[in-house]
């Protein structure tokens, strides 16, 4: 049988495309630089072919380090799910676990399930990573996460999801807004108010237009976030909607403003978690979900 190319060799290769250099290389992967570049010479006489061009400027892939760059990643990417697997098997939710956040959940809701978190699973290492919803599924693609919460319904290639719990939309406005002096109200109620919302960019945005679906966002002001968007309907700028996640969690607390919930049938979102579809931590994605979801229907101490 042919002599096969090590893991180490293949985590040499990835580094150097990576970095560009031997020296960065390296130092990445924690070895001397000798070390590596003679770890790559075998490589190469093991694959019968010239992969990286050495220079002045640093090292290039040839074509053909190019070809093994690909199927080394997906290598690596079955050697570390394989791991993943096994250890999952054995203990799940135990060690690291890289969870991502969207913005218009992670201040509200991280202080409250945290806790009951780290007691239920009290081996698991949370890393949290807070960033909008596309970013966090192009880290779940490249596997830098685990899994992350967001906000549904949200359509995109090779990502899973399962949904946890609702969060309904509230209103949001002044006192003196004509609508906080409806007996009942509805989403339909806001067909021709232009409401204050985030920025492009924020699904929140999105599923606001969607729950009022007669309404429409004001094209002249737009917020990066929750809290700044509470300053400005309480600067007498309009009306928002708002999830109650983050007014329970005191996001309008002594800001004067009046908070209307709609009547029957509740407009809102889902709150899920995702996953890399074909994710070795997908079930322990899906514990974690049903977890935060219990964790929230748990009755509050008194």
């Amino acid at each position: 049988m042919s002599q096969l190319p090590t893991l180490r060799q293949l985590q040499f290769i990835i580094a150097l495309a990576e970095h560009g250099s031997f020296s960065r290389a390296a130092e990445a992967v924690f070895v001397t630089q000798p070390t590596l570049s003679a770890a790559i010479k075998e490589l190469e006489t093991i694959l019968g072919t010239v992969l990286v061009e050495r220079g002045a400027r640093g090292a290039v892939l040839t074509p053909a380090g190019d070809a093994v760059l690909e199927r080394a990643r997906r290598v690596m990417t079955e050697a570390e799910d394989l791991v993943i697997a096994a250890q999952a098997a054995g203990e799940p939710l135990a060690g690291p676990f890289k969870l991502g956040v969207i913005p218009t959940i992670a201040p509200f809701l991280l202080p409250q399930i945290l806790p009951a978190l780290r007691a239920r699973f009290p081996d698991i290492e949370l890393f949290l990573r807070e960033d909008l919803t596309d970013r966090l599924f192009d880290a779940l693609r490249e596997r830098r996460l685990d899994a992350a919460l967001v906000a549904l319904p949200y359509d995109a290639p090779m990502i899973e999801t399962h949904a946890v719990w609702s969060d309904e939309f509230l209103f949001a406005a002044p006192p003196d807004h004509p609508l906080t002096r409806r007996a009942t109200l509805s989403p339909s109620d806001l067909a021709d108010e232009p409401l204050l919302l985030l920025e492009d960019g924020h699904c929140l945005r999105d599923h606001a237009l969607t729950a009022c679906s007669t309404g429409s966002a004001r094209s002249d002001f737009a917020a990066t976030s929750l809290h700044t968007l509470v300053h400005m309907v309480k600067s007498g700028l309009g009306a928002t909607l708002l999830p109650r996640m983050a007014v329970d969690a005191g996001l309008v607390d002594r800001m004067g403003l009046e908070v209307r919930a709609f009547d029957p049938p509740v407009a809102g979102r889902e709150i899920g978690v995702a996953w890399r579809k074909g994710s070795a931590r997908a079930e322990e994605a899906i514990q974690l979900g049903d977890a935060i979801r219990d964790i929230l229907d748990a009755p509050a101490a008194d």
